[in-house]
């Protein structure tokens, strides 16, 4: 029989009247009971049983975890059944109360319930402990220089499952493996555990542990292969290779030669290795291989910032500019208070780790009552190393600024700044202990293409404080000065203002200066003090209360500290700490609301 369905049956949803739709009810009654089928299907499968289980706290969920045992038929009424998934569920739990260091449980399974329900009762016994432990090196290691006496006796005293402890085969592996990866890591990339046995004493509730290492050869390294190039030459790897032949191996060395490739914008992906081949550990090549990304990336983005408010922004780059590795970045961005433009050419590092780069940027703002419009084109040294990173640039520009009620200005000046930054924090996203410190100095002379003569010194300082297992005290200050005669002829960027996000909260971006008619203009001193604390509810979530003050000043009678304090939101970010403030301006007896990224700066 022809079976017929009207349009209304395939209707996304259920028509006002069942009655004007009889073939839409059937197929959702039809659809109902399938799905109430496939889901008791699921629940229910044949020959699943119920087990309860009756034992101490700390092993019942283990074992409630991975016993799993079936009946093969639709009950355990069949005594040969019954036998077979008594003992299936008895090895079970066996195999798990050993890997525990239970080596004489009583366990009594019983088949309840018309054969569809086993209940366990489990009494462990007395755990195992650790009574001896034997651990032998062989190979390079074992010869008797003191090197390598003094490396056996720290990985023994190292050992983390030491004579007393009570056993378990988790904690037995660790060990083993914590060893091995420390032999692996420095001199022998070939090490392996020789042998290695935990010999059981039922009756007595005691392990003898032995292992035995062997090291191998010592490796050291040599030249290096690179693979995977398409675009770039072998040149562009080869600056970042700082490894010098014959040179002891070093797990920690090729990570970081890794990383630094892989913190490049030429690859997509880095693999560093060598070949562990014992036979050939002198000078052994370091193979590179590389999968190159692509060369051209366009961006858009859109977000909002309390300081200048909501932007959208265009990004284009090219990381192979005239085939010649030169990282072209330039985009547009244009913000509520701020809009800009520019273009950077970043050349691949020298072989000394020196980053140069070369840039023009066109820039207006509208902050405070100040107009501001600028072009100006640098050129950049950097280079990092360790924890140190410093930053040497000349820059030449031209500013017109124009104060609301006050005075219009355009200066010109080349300047060149020197910028030296310390960091020393357990986490770089997310520090909790440690400190940061970044000075600068710099200037311009009416002799080079300025118009006037000034020096410019700045200095910031973070420093974090853990407090309990989550909580951190950070405490920030920050000074500067500018020398010169007067304000006339120092671009804006040269002088100070404070105020806003991660400066002192509870006033306006900026809004902290020289008054100048209606509008606030930089002073040639500042100083900011801060003192936060941060409670993380969990690892994701905290509050912080916080008092800053400081203030930007020209000339004596303008010396004023203003004080904002509060308290705020934090949430632990892929970017880093996300923070979510609201401050109160004893100054101007305000609240505002700040948002920033609380990092390191």
């Amino acid at each position: 029989m022809p079976i017929q369905l009207s349009a209304c049956a395939f209707l996304p949803f259920p028509p006002r009247s069942w009655r004007s739709c009889p073939s839409r009810f059937a197929a959702w009654l039809l659809a109902a009971v399938l799905i109430v089928a496939a889901a008791s299907a699921r629940a229910q499968p044949d020959g699943a049983l119920v087990i309860d289980i009756d034992a101490p706290a700390e092993l019942r969920a283990l074992l409630r975890q991975h016993v799993d045992v079936a009946a093969g038929g639709a009950t355990l009424q069949d005594e040969g059944e019954r036998l077979r998934v008594t003992r299936q569920a008895r090895k079970q739990i066996t195999e798990l109360l050993a890997t525990e260091g239970y080596f004489t449980p009583e366990i009594e399974v019983v088949a309840e319930g018309a054969g569809k329900r086993l209940k366990v009762s489990v009494l462990p016994g007395r755990r195992a402990e650790v009574r001896s432990l034997d651990i032998e090196f062989t190979g390079d290691i074992a010869q008797a220089s003191p090197e390598r006496l003094a490396r056996v006796e720290a990985l023994r005293r190292g050992w983390s499952l030491p004579a007393g402890r009570p056993f378990r085969q988790q904690a037995w592996d660790a060990a083993k493996q914590d060893v091995l990866r420390q032999l692996l890591a420095e001199d022998y990339p070939a090490a392996a555990i020789a042998d290695s046995r935990a010999e059981v004493d039922p009756e007595g509730a005691t392990v003898a542990l032995r292992v035995v290492y062997d090291s191998g050869p010592p490796f050291t390294l040599g030249r290096l292969e690179v693979s995977g190039l398409d675009k770039f030459s072998a040149d562009l790897v080869e600056r970042h290779y700082t490894i010098r032949p014959g040179e002891r191996y070093s797990q920690e060395r090729l990570l970081q030669l890794q990383s630094a490739l892989q913190n490049t914008p030429y690859f997509s992906s880095v693999v560093v290795d060598i070949d562990n081949d014992p036979a050939h550990a002198a000078e052994v090549p370091v193979r590179v291989h590389v999968r190159e990304a692509r060369t051209k990336r366009m961006g858009v983005g859109a977000g909002y910032s309390s300081n200048t408010g909501a932007h959208v922004e265009l990004t284009f780059r090219h990381t192979n500019l005239l085939d010649r590795a030169w990282n072209l970045m330039s985009g547009v961005r244009l913000d509520q208070k701020r809009q800009f433009g520019y273009a950077d050419i970043h050349l691949p590092p020298t072989e000394k780790d020196y980053r140069d780069s070369v840039g023009v940027l066109a820039e207006s703002t509208d902050i405070e009552g100040l107009s501001t419009r600028r072009v100006a084109a640098g050129a950049v040294r950097a280079r990092t190393r360790g924890r140190s990173e410093t930053r040497l640039s000349l820059n030449l520009q031209r500013e017109q600024t124009d104060a609301e009620g006050g005075t219009s200005a355009t200066s010109t000046a080349l300047t060149l700044n020197y910028s030296w930054t310390y960091r020393d924090v357990d986490n770089l996203l997310d520090p909790r202990h440690g400190y940061v410190l970044n000075l600068q100095a710099g200037g311009a002379a009416k002799a080079l293409l300025s118009d006037q003569t000034f020096a410019r010194f700045y200095g910031r300082y973070q420093h974090y404080l853990p407090v309990g297992e989550l909580d951190a005290v950070v405490l920030r200050a920050e000074l500067g000065y500018t020398a010169a005669g007067s304000l006339d002829g120092i671009p804006q960027d040269s002088v100070f203002r404070t105020g806003g996000a991660q400066s002192v909260r509870g006033y306006s971006y900026q809004s902290l200066g020289v008054p100048d008619g209606n509008a606030v203009v930089g002073g040639r001193k500042l100083a900011v003090g801060s003192m936060e604390y941060v409670h993380w509810f969990d690892r994701q979530w905290g509050g912080a209360l916080f008092y800053d003050a400081g203030n930007a000043w020209d000339t004596s009678d303008q010396t004023r500290l203003f004080s904002g304090y509060g308290l705020g939101a934090r949430w632990r970010s892929p970017a880093g700490p996300l923070a979510l403030d609201v401050a109160y301006g004893q100054g101007d007896q305000q609240v505002r609301v700040h948002f920033s990224v609380a990092i390191a700066f």
